[in-house]
Order: structure tokens, then C-alpha cells, then sequence
């Protein structure tokens, strides 16, 4: 009797775990598909990653493209929706977007909060003066004005050099780097720390005088961006990346942007 009793509790038990088991199970992939639509979250200032094409108003650049063709292969339209890249996590969280794909940098911060995709691009945080400046090197920035852009890794980069930051007189964020690279072409600041991607896609557009410091704050490595729990969907997605790499389309995105193939993915 007591052997029955213990079955019974045993199989009541299993019954009552189950719909808790439901409720945990990953349907992140499941949930893209069915509503037909993936909606990407970004700086839309942020060129050549992702960005608003001052002539035609639509959101363009090497990520948008890399995503268009895994939404694509997906079979789901892809949505880009631009927002404060300081509150990207919120957005993210908050199910108004369903990834964050727009030149993110991996930190462990981001992967204690967030299921990041495996790395596709590498970059390096860089430090852009004046050229009519006689500032040559980092330590040329004592005492001087350094603008960055607010909630970015570039931030993460300069609290790592905590002696570079402790030298110089202010650090001054903004909420754009387009905007930081305008006010360094202004004098407002003396430096800008940003991307290399970023920092080399605007000397090459705008014609600025600036010049890139050889000393580097950081090398880094993008990635996507998902929710906690959304681990199907960036399995998915990096199997997708992979299709791309061997079937030769991402090289031709990244050729698009960069002229080669800079690509890394699959080599990490």
C-alpha cells in the first residue's frame, strides 16, 4: 500500500511541475516566426553599421544588410527600430525589440544581462584629434577635453585606462558620435574616442581634419544582442551567420562597407 501511495505522489507531483516546465521552455525562434517579423534595435547614427541615409531618410548600413538577409532566410520581415542606445538593455527587456544589432560590443556586463551572438566583426576603440592640433599621442590629452559617446564601450575603455582618464581635464558624453566628431571639428572638445569603424567611415565622408592616434584604448569584438532567455533565437541566428560566411554572402556585405571581407565569423 505505502509502495502505491508513494507512486501516486510521485506521478502528482511530475503533473504539478509540468505547466511550470511549459512556461520556462524557449519558444524565443518559435515566437519570430510566428509573428513574421524581426524587430532590430539601433543607434541610427551610427554609420557604417547602421544608420539614416541623409538622402533617401531610409535606415541603411553593414549590419542592417547582414540582418535583412538572415530575416530573409528567416522568412520574416525585418523591422529596424531606432532607440536611446543608452537604454538598450530597457528596450530590449521591455519586448519593444527583439535584438540589438548595431556595432555592440561584447563586455562580460553585457553578457551577464544579455544572450549575445558569437563575435562577427572585430574593432578597436580609437582616440580622433584635430590634425592642425600638435597632438600626437595619448599623453598629449593631459588636461584636455576627451567627448564620447554616452552608454557606449567606449565608456568600458576608458574606465580600463584609468590613468588616461585620471589625466585628462573633462570627460564630455554626448548622445551621438556624430555629434561628439562635429563638436571636435568645432573645437568644443579636443579628442574623441569612438570606434575605428565609425572613426574611419566619417574621415572618409565628411573630409574632416583629424587624424587617428596610433595608441589604441581597446580591441573589441561586436555582437547581437538578445533577451536572457532567447537562446533558441541566437542559436539560430549565429547558424544562419555561419550559412552566410560559407556561402560567400556575408563577404560580399562586408565588401559592400569595408572593401574586403573583415568579417571574423566562425573564427571565434
Amino acid at each position: 500500500m505505502k509502495r502505491w501511495t508513494a507512486i501516486f505522489l510521485m506521478l502528482a507531483l511530475l503533473v504539478a511541475l509540468t505547466p511550470a516546465v511549459a512556461e520556462t521552455a524557449d519558444n524565443s525562434l518559435q515566437a519570430i516566426l510566428d509573428k513574421g517579423k524581426l524587430i532590430l534595435g539601433l543607434d541610427a547614427s551610427f554609420p557604417p553599421m547602421g544608420f539614416t541615409d541623409p538622402d533617401t531618410g531610409e535606415i541603411t548600413g553593414f549590419d542592417i544588410d547582414l540582418a535583412k538577409e538572415v530575416a530573409a532566410r528567416l522568412g520574416v520581415e525585418l523591422v529596424t527600430q531606432p532607440i536611446d542606445w543608452a537604454a538598450k538593455e530597457m528596450e530590449l527587456n521591455a519586448g519593444n525589440i527583439d535584438c540589438i544589432w548595431n556595432g555592440m560590443t561584447i563586455t562580460q556586463e553585457r553578457l551577464d544581462n544579455m544572450t549575445i551572438s558569437k563575435p562577427y566583426l572585430e574593432n578597436v576603440q580609437v582616440v580622433v584629434v584635430r590634425s592642425t592640433d600638435d597632438i600626437t599621442n595619448l599623453a598629449g590629452l593631459a588636461g584636455k577635453k576627451l567627448g564620447l559617446q554616452a552608454g557606449s564601450s567606449a565608456n568600458d575603455a576608458l574606465d580600463a585606462a584609468a590613468e588616461f582618464k585620471a589625466s585628462l581635464g573633462e570627460v564630455v558624453p554626448f548622445d551621438e558620435n556624430m555629434t561628439a566628431l562635429m563638436d571636435l571639428n568645432a573645437g568644443g572638445v579636443d579628442a574623441v574616442l569612438v570606434d575605428s569603424v565609425v572613426a574611419n567611415y566619417y574621415m572618409a565622408i565628411n573630409q574632416y581634419p583629424f587624424i587617428i592616434l596610433d595608441e589604441g584604448l581597446a580591441a573589441e569584438e561586436y555582437g547581437i544582442g538578445f533577451r536572457k532567455a532567447d537562446v533558441a533565437l541566437c542559436n539560430k541566428v549565429d547558424e544562419l551567420l555561419l550559412a552566410m560566411k560559407a556561402d560567400g554572402t556575408a563577404e560580399k556585405i562586408s565588401t559592400k562597407w569595408f572593401d574586403s571581407d573583415i568579417t571574423v565569423i566562425g573564427e571565434k
